[in-house]
This record gives C-alpha cells, structure tokens and sequence, in this order.
C-alpha cells in the first residue's frame, strides 16, 4: 500500500507540473496571439453563396409561416372546443 501511495503522489505531483505548464502557455501571445489564430480559422471557413443563403433564407421563412398558421389552427381549433365544452354545462 504504502507504494501506491508514493506512486499517486508522484502522479498527482505530474498533474499540477503540466497544470502549470498549461498556464503558462496560455499567458504567452495574449491577445495578440488570439486575433492571429482567429485569422487563421476564418480563412478556413467555406462561405456560402449569396443564392445559397438566399435559398435558405426563404426556406426558413415559408417553414415559420407554415408552422405559425399551424399553430393559429391548433390553438383556435381548441379554444373553440373548450367553449363548447363548457356551454354543455349551462
């Protein structure tokens, strides 16, 4: 036992080196370093076309106006049987 013990501290003792370590990466470059590797991942990213998210644009739009008429449908639907579920008591 008392060798796991030694062994776990030693393991423990690499954990908090390499936490440090981390850190003091993590200061070097700042913000200077952010704004060079966000440059570097924007030219990474594949723009769509301007008739693309037009496309798109438009799919969206007729899919909230579906689901808003839906919805209307719905809500209308059951208000009007609620009302006259209630009628039947009067």
């Amino acid at each position: 036992m008392a060798k796991n013990d030694v062994t776990k501290s030693a393991k423990e003792k690499d954990k908090a080196k390499k936490a440090v370590a981390v850190k003091d990466v993590k200061k070097k470059g700042g913000l200077k370093r952010y704004f060079k590797e966000l440059k570097s991942e924007m030219k990474k990213v594949v723009w769509p076309t301007r008739k693309k998210v037009i496309n798109n644009t438009g799919i969206v739009m007729g899919v909230m106006a579906f689901m808003g008429l839906f919805l209307f449908a719905v809500d209308s639907g059951l208000g009007y049987a609620i009302k006259a579920i209630l009628k039947i008591g009067t």
